[in-house]
């Protein structure tokens, strides 16, 4: 079946400094002219999309890449050991008190099934041409709030944040695609980017799933990218009073259209 085409130079407006990647869970090879990874490259997946934004090129990791982290079970490239799921690793790192605690985080943490992923594409945004399977964004707060705003804007949805203190590729790369949900995520609160140092501390991801690809990128075009409330803080507090005065006076109105009526 043929992808949805979609224009993703709407993005161009935000000013990000790393540009948003879209990624492709594939069973079979990916879309001709997009390269593997080299395999002299030894990284984690989290290390692997902070190299897609430094590089700014499309390419795409199989299961003969080598990865130095979790990276390949959570995209169902490889299964657990009994030493990490009876919840060794975390106890040693200091992240847990007791191995159980970390042995919990097995049953929430989501990975796609073994065997039904042998490549993942790192597509930069302006390389796009289908709606991705998760587009993560990545920028400061500010940066990130009309991303997120773009998803509520004719839809109403709450904002959520799922994370836990290991694992984080999980977060922003698995748990959007399998449950259909937004998600943002600060690199900062998990250990293993944190440890890299791959973002700066003020940084949030923002992965969305190719369900509300559509929405945020129609929405981003449609709406204001900067809320004239969010100026200065003189200018929303006028703003706002000048709503609650004319909501006031048109209620005030309406009361006594009804009563003449």
């Amino acid at each position: 079946m043929e992808k949805l085409y979609m224009d993703f130079s709407i993005i161009d407006k935000l000013g990000l400094e790393l540009p948003p990647i879209g990624l492709y869970y594939d069973l079979l090879k990916p879309q001709e002219g997009i390269p593997q990874l080299d395999k002299s490259i030894k990284k984690s997946i989290c290390e692997i999309l902070r190299y897609a934004q430094e590089n700014d090129e499309a390419f795409y990791f199989a299961q003969s890449n080598d990865e130095t982290c979790v990276g390949k079970i959570m995209v169902g490239m490889d299964e657990f050991p009994p030493s990490a799921l009876s919840g060794q690793i975390g106890e040693r790192l200091g992240v847990f008190d007791d191995s159980r605690c970390n042995a919990r985080l097995y049953y929430s943490v989501k990975r796609l099934p073994v065997g039904t992923v042998n490549y993942v594409s790192f597509i930069p945004y302006k390389e796009l041409k289908t709606v991705p399977d998760v587009l993560i964004f990545a920028g400061t707060a500010e940066q990130m709030e009309p991303v997120l705003r773009a998803a509520t804007y004719t839809t109403g949805m709450s904002y959520t944040s799922q994370q836990t203190p290991v694992m984080g590729c999980s977060w922003f790369m698995i748990w959007p695609y399998m449950t259909g949900n937004i998600n943002f995520f600060v690199p900062a609160f998990v250990h293993g980017p944190s440890g890299r140092k791959l973002w700066s501390s003020d940084t949030v991801l923002v992965s969305v799933p190719y369900q509300w690809v559509p929405t945020v990128i129609e929405n981003l075009s449609k709406m204001p990218l900067k809320l004239k409330g969010h100026e200065t803080k003189e200018g929303y507090y006028s703003e706002f009073e000048g709503i609650l005065k004319d909501l006031d006076k048109e209620m005030q109105e309406l009361e006594a259209k009804i009563k003449a009526d």
